[in-house]
């Protein structure tokens, strides 16, 4: 039985009861030039918990989307004047109102795209303890510097909406600049309206619009007026984000992040902690590995595959996954699950079939888990040596699946963790640190773990891609404040720019 309180309707009543404005009776709106608007296409969607039907974005179309940002560039104009005291006021009070209705930001994010309770949680409280930071250390941050001279656009993938995307919304606003998004088009719409209706409450010039991006990103990238484009997601539609820039005069040298995808490696090489392994294992699950920092590759090298092997089937077989809101009685808490299903049915059917596929043409199967009823959950697997020819030799499959392949020299293990030209993260578990040190900068990832995994990082440390991962300005921290206002004449932004790259320290 669902838990009760957390059906659909429920979530959506309470929705609409926080945020009338936002949430009709029969549909979703968008927000820009101030208002919520009854504009666009709604479209249905079904929920990847159990395919029932949700609230569907409303899809402007490029006309409606230039509207919109040209209302952002009104909205740009009177807000980088305001004071920064006034802007870190409206920006405190945003967070303390999404803060009271936390619990439903989640329950929002479990049923869109499928989050457990517990990370779904996560995703809202990172969202909030990192904005809360930003707050306490803007103003060392802003010194010297001034908002961009437009708005910043951000087209997201749907996986992290609050901790991702709305964290950077709150950041960029309170940097001085008026903000634009895109909601992602797998998941995230009610979950992402109800956080900017609750912001634009307090003040901030937040824009929300719904659409495919093929129509909506000429408009949100190639804009003239836009001061910066914030993208993650695919290398396929970076790499048309990145071309539109290039190949528009005027918009070569505008502010630019892009966050793409890499295939994160593990290499395993003289190395002796498999306990510990395993416990790192477990929790590279979380989510599904529906995560841009997840690890779905290990490189092990082949006299320590029977110790890898334990190690990895100890882990897998632990893992707990399926329905996040079904309980045996209604006192019963949520369940605590390593993750729940895929973001849509498409989606575990191209990874059933892109296994399949695989094995077909050589891979071993090491481990497929118990399956689970419904159309977008996926038992995870894990294959030898995929075939070359394989998306799953070379691409990240984002999802729990996992690919193991062996070698035998150093030199294989690298070539084989530099598969995908650049990743985000790399981990090399290895007994001996001097071998560990002189082998992690051969290792084209932006932060490569010794004996540990690592992570996005939002505070201190930056974050960025090497090679086709990223282009364009590194983030985290203090970079992602510089990534969006201007400072000194001829200041270079620590970034992937053509002919230029800082690698991180």
């Amino acid at each position: 039985m669902l838990k009760p309180g957390t059906a659909w309707s429920d979530a959506y009543d309470r929705c609409r009861a926080a945020a009338p404005e936002a949430f009709h009776d029969d549909r979703v709106l968008n927000h820009w030039g101030g208002l919520w608007q009854r504009d666009g296409r709604p479209t249905p969607v079904f929920s990847p918990v159990d395919g029932t039907a949700i609230a569907g974005p409303p899809r402007l179309d490029r006309s409606g989307a230039a509207r919109a940002v040209h209302a952002a560039v009104d909205e740009h104009g009177r807000w980088r004047h305001l004071p920064l005291s006034e802007r870190r006021a409206r920006v405190a009070a945003a967070v303390d109102s999404l803060q009271a209705h936390r619990d439903l930001l989640a329950l929002l994010l479990v049923w869109e795209i499928g989050k457990p309770w517990r990370t779904a949680c996560a995703d809202v409280d990172r969202c909030l303890d990192g904005v809360r930071w930003y707050l306490e250390e803007i103003e060392p941050m802003l010194a010297g510097r001034t908002p961009l001279p437009g708005p910043v656009s951000n087209i997201a993938s749907w996986n992290y909406p609050m901790s991702v995307l709305m964290h950077a919304m709150l950041v960029q606003a309170l940097a001085g600049n008026a903000v634009i998004a895109k909601t992602p088009t797998d998941g995230g719409l009610s979950c992402l309206t109800l956080a900017t209706a609750l912001a634009v409450r307090e003040g901030l010039p937040l824009t929300l619009v719904s659409g495919g991006g093929a129509e909506l990103s000429p408009v949100l990238v190639g804009a003239r007026e836009l001061g910066c484009v914030s993208f993650v997601g695919g290398r396929d539609a970076g790499a048309q984000v990145a071309t539109s820039l290039a190949e528009r005069t005027g918009l070569q040298d505008r502010r630019h992040v892009l966050e793409q995808e890499g295939l994160n490696c593990w290499g395993v090489w003289e190395y002796s902690g498999w306990e510990l392994l395993t416990t790192q294992i477990r929790k590279s699950f979380d989510y599904g590995k529906q995560r841009c920092t997840a690890y779905p590759r290990f490189v092990v090298q082949r006299e320590l595959f029977h110790d890898f092997l334990a190690a990895y089937l100890a882990a897998v077989g632990d893992l707990r996954y399926g329905h996040p809101l079904l309980v045996e009685a209604p006192d019963d808490p949520l369940p605590e699950l390593d993750f729940g299903p895929l973001i849509n049915a498409a989606k575990a059917k191209e990874l059933a079939e892109q296994v399949e596929e695989a094995i077909a043409k050589g891979a071993v199967p090491l481990y497929r888990g118990p399956a689970v009823e419904g159309e977008a959950y996926f038992a995870p697997v894990a294959l030898l040596d995929p075939p070359r020819s394989s998306p799953l030799f070379h691409a990240e499959p984002f999802g729990p699946v996992d690919t193991v392949v062996l070698v035998d020299t150093e030199a294989e293990l690298l070539a084989a963790m530099n598969a995908s030209n650049g990743a985000l993260v790399a981990t090399i578990s290895c007994d001996a640190p001097e071998t560990a040190e002189r082998l992690t900068p051969e290792v084209r990832a932006f932060k490569v773990g010794i004996n540990q995994p690592r992570s996005r990082g939002d505070r201190q440390e930056l974050f960025g891609g090497l090679g086709a991962s990223w282009r364009g300005a590194f983030v985290g921290g203090e970079l992602l404040v510089r990534a969006v206002t201007q400072g000194p004449s001829g200041e270079r932004l620590p970034g992937n720019f053509p002919g230029y790259t800082m690698l991180p320290p």
